[in-house]
């Protein structure tokens, strides 16, 4: 990876290293470095959105956190949770090159079966979706604004 690829979120200050012969970024949540791959340029970025844009705390994210289904173990790429600790946003996020297509929503579905999230959200940096649950209809149905930081406080 030469160049790092334009992203459709808002630009942040990234810390930028090489460590080893690997190219690093700062991980403001793991409070490391971590490689810098097409996929973790796209999660960095999405979690400045949601922390410097959207005022999600810090302190309620988790970062490839690990998950059980299906007794399958999994890894997550982003959760944000709410001041209950329950998971409340879900975030699968791919490489710009990589499509998001049907496999996308099947792994992001299949990992909330585990988690039961309020919202779920897909991103490859380009293109992102977002989807709600809907209590009444007891199906998630798609958004056009990410929720902010106000929404999850009030959804306990």
């Amino acid at each position: 990876m030469q160049n790092l690829p334009q992203l459709n979120l808002p630009s942040f200050s990234s810390k930028i290293e090489w460590i080893q012969n690997n190219r690093c970024i700062w991980d403001i949540i793991r409070k490391q470095y971590v490689v810098l791959t097409p996929e973790e340029w796209v999660r960095q970025h999405f979690v400045h959105l949601l922390i410097s844009h959207l005022n999600y705390p810090k302190g309620l994210f988790r970062v490839e956190s690990n998950l059980k289904y299906d007794k399958k173990r999994k890894r997550s790429d982003i959760q944000v949770l709410n001041a209950a600790g329950n998971v409340f946003l879900l975030i699968e996020c791919k490489a710009p090159t990589i499509k998001l297509n049907h496999n996308t929503l099947k792994q992001l579905s299949e990992y909330n079966k585990a988690l039961e999230a309020q919202y779920l959200a897909v991103t490859n940096g380009l293109k992102h979706f977002i989807w709600g649950y809907d209590k009444n209809s007891q199906k998630y149905r798609p958004l056009t604004d990410f929720p902010n930081y106000t929404v999850s406080k009030n959804s306990l």
